[in-house]
């Protein structure tokens, strides 16, 4: 008996037919509702408020992916050399950071906030604040490359 190795046709094909199917995750950001929306499968599965950028730092509108995820990150001021070190209680991203636009000297993304008075404002610098918990949760389901959509 000859062995002859699987052609790529048909080994996409065996994949298609045994690999499980894998859920989409993805992200809504709807910055008019102050509201993020998680969906998978066509469906939401998770809705949280948060804070958006204020006029002048508005969070970007479009298409983007989670970059960067960090727990217990350290802040740094965008304006000096200030940092707060991570777990700090006055530190402004909360114990996590899920980033996903970046100029390549300024990243925004998903964090917490010592001040949950702010959630549900437009007040921030173009990042999105959320309460601790529902960040906590955010971060547990979203992996690098998730798809972050951003609209009015």
């Amino acid at each position: 008996m000859n062995w002859r190795p699987i052609t790529g046709f048909t080994l996409i094909f065996w994949a298609l037919m045994v690999a499980p199917a894998v859920a989409q995750v993805w992200l809504e950001l709807i910055l008019s509702q102050r509201r993020v929306l998680v969906w998978r499968d066509n469906r939401v599965i998770r809705s949280y408020p948060v804070a958006v950028g204020k006029p002048g730092w508005e969070t970007p509108q479009g298409d983007f992916v989670v970059e960067v995820k960090v727990k217990d990150p350290v802040w740094q001021s965008f304006t000096s050399s200030t940092q707060i070190p991570a777990g700090h209680p006055r530190n402004p991203l909360g114990r996590h950071w899920i980033g996903f636009w970046s100029d390549g000297v300024d990243e925004i993304g998903f964090h917490g906030t010592p001040h949950p008075e702010t959630v549900g404002k437009a007040i921030s610098h173009g990042c999105v604040r959320m309460y601790p918990r529902d960040v906590a949760e955010l971060f547990n389901l979203v992996e690098l490359g998730t798809p972050v959509r951003v609209r009015r």
